[in-house]
């Protein structure tokens, strides 16, 4: 037995599960699980892809513009270019005064601009499609020409991000010049608009189908590229993601800018460019709210991927094949690589091998897996991977912290109960943190409320809690999935799931 608990011991110290931030999650592609969203992106059949924070929209990006733009290139002939920024490269940051200043129609422009200027620096002048374009000079000549007429010069080298970002916006301004005139005596400023350079705004503007005028260099520009991608045969997936670290969060700015961002989408898509973009299924709602509502949505929508969910199995294929890209690991107990791809009853067989069969002592306690994915599903019954690679990361350190001080004392699984519960307690006060806390300052003062208190509450409950708004706050806070709404004894009720009642530091029972 204590050959067994060495053994282990230095198993764990060797484990790595890979992170929960998929940047810099060095198991990406080796543990990647094919969801219907990652199927229906491969096969062109969606451009928007929305799901909550962690389900996985970051990865599914990261596999497709990290990993398979050869095979795309080479068996469907499809080029890969992407933004928004580096990780670690807040670049949009150092121009949030200038996008403070664009209105909806100027960011649609911009967004236009940025992805034309995404297809000129990856496409037209990657070397990697050098190849492709032998016989398309003509073409290319014309694509130049009309980037030209759009004030969008011809750079030789190579452009950081930060510079195709200062080009975006200084091509907006020679499209719109403004002069800005401070008025006297401290009473603020003035912008004269002096309209578009060159001829009658007439011949330079073409309605979009969302009734939008926009410049019509845009829209030759388009046409130059469709006619570089028909002549070498191939087709453009421009994909944006990480749009909820670029401006602040549920602001107009946001607000207007994402808007333009799906108007520019539905512009310059067409069968040989296609604008994927990834997105917060809560930003996207956030979006279409207001007043003004959002005209010609459904044609956006039309390809939208269901929002990224993962079942039980596909948390258990995630799990195991993080597991078992260890080979210390996968050889010491024996597990085969090539049945764990292909079986989902063998998966859940070396599952067990790792983990004991249950949390809890009983007769009625579920098994160890529906326990977890149980315990990471928020209140609207949503469980991402990232919640449950936390859990089981912080997990396997706290075995590791056990094996150290106490060596003799491992039980029969690799991973036990006790980790599993320290594990779940970790996510829950990260979850507070950097999740309502970060995400949602315009709420965390009626969250603030539930701290210290019961996991159950009652209509008449949530009114002592919340007062004569208490209705708009439980929908505020169900929607973010703080409240699972059910019923007891007829009568509604609203109960904390357990992914928040440790960082919550809640009590078992009703309010």
């Amino acid at each position: 037995m204590q050959h067994r608990n060495d053994a282990l011991a230095e198993l764990l110290a060797g484990l790595d599960l890979g992170t929960s931030v998929a940047e810099t999650d060095r198991l990406l592609e080796v543990a990647r699980v094919e969801t219907s969203a990652f199927r229906d992106l491969l096969s062109d059949r969606v451009d928007l892809i929305p799901g909550t924070k962690g389900s996985g929209k970051s990865a599914l990006f990261r596999i497709f513009v990290q990993f398979l733009p050869d095979m795309l290139l080479e068996v469907r002939r499809v080029v890969v270019a992407h933004g928004v920024e580096d990780p670690g490269d807040p670049v949009f940051d150092a121009f949030r005064d200038e996008f403070e200043k664009l209105d909806e129609r100027e960011f649609i422009a911009f967004w236009c601009i940025y992805l034309i200027s995404l297809a000129h620096e990856q496409f037209i002048k990657g070397p990697r499609y050098t190849p492709f374009l032998e016989d398309a000079g003509k073409e290319i000549e014309a694509f130049h020409a009309a980037c030209l007429a759009a004030r969008i010069p011809e750079v030789r080298a190579r452009k950081s991000l930060r510079s195709i970002l200062e080009w975006t916006l200084n091509v907006l301004k020679s499209w719109r010049p403004r002069l800005t005139y401070r008025l006297p005596g401290d009473q603020g400023e003035l912008d004269l608009d002096f309209g578009l350079p060159g001829p009658p705004a007439k011949s330079q503007t073409a309605p979009d189908e969302a009734g939008t005028a926009l410049p019509r260099y845009l829209i030759d520009v388009r046409h130059a590229l469709e006619a570089v991608l028909r002549r070498a045969n191939l087709s453009i997936w421009l994909m944006i993601d990480r749009l909820d670290e670029i401006f602040p969060r549920r602001s107009d700015l946001e607000r207007t800018a994402l808007r333009g961002l799906l108007r520019a989408m539905r512009i310059l898509s067409s069968d040989p460019i296609r604008v994927k973009v990834f997105l917060r299924d809560d930003m996207l709602e956030h979006v279409v709210q207001g007043q003004n509502g959002f005209v010609a949505l459904t044609h956006i929508t039309a390809r939208q991927a269901d929002t990224l969910g993962w079942t039980e199995e596909q948390i258990l294929t995630m799990a195991v094949k993080r597991i078992f890209a260890n080979p210390p690991l996968r050889e010491y107990l024996r597990v085969d690589g090539e049945r764990l791809e292909a079986s989902a009853d063998y998966r859940r067989e070396a599952f067990d091998t790792v983990f004991p069969p249950t949390v809890h002592r009983g007769k009625k306690q579920s098994p160890t897996l529906t326990w977890i994915y149980t315990r990471c599903a928020d209140g609207r019954g949503v469980v991402t991977p990232r919640d449950v690679l936390d859990l089981l990361i912080r997990a396997s350190q706290h075995q590791q912290d056990t094996c150290r001080t106490n060596p003799a004392g491992l039980s029969e699984s690799v991973i036990t109960a006790p980790a599993l519960k320290y594990g779940l307690e970790q996510l829950s006060v990260r979850k507070r943190t950097t999740y309502l806390e970060a995400e949602f300052p315009h709420i965390w003062g009626h969250i603030e409320r539930l701290m210290g208190g019961k996991t159950e509450y009652s209509e008449q409950a949530l009114r002592r809690t919340f007062g004569s708004e208490w209705d708009r706050v439980t929908t505020d806070l169900a929607s973010i999935g703080v409240f699972a709404k059910g019923t007891r004894r007829g009568a509604p009720a609203y109960v904390i799931p357990f992914l928040y009642r440790r960082g919550l530091e809640l009590t078992q029972g009703r309010a």
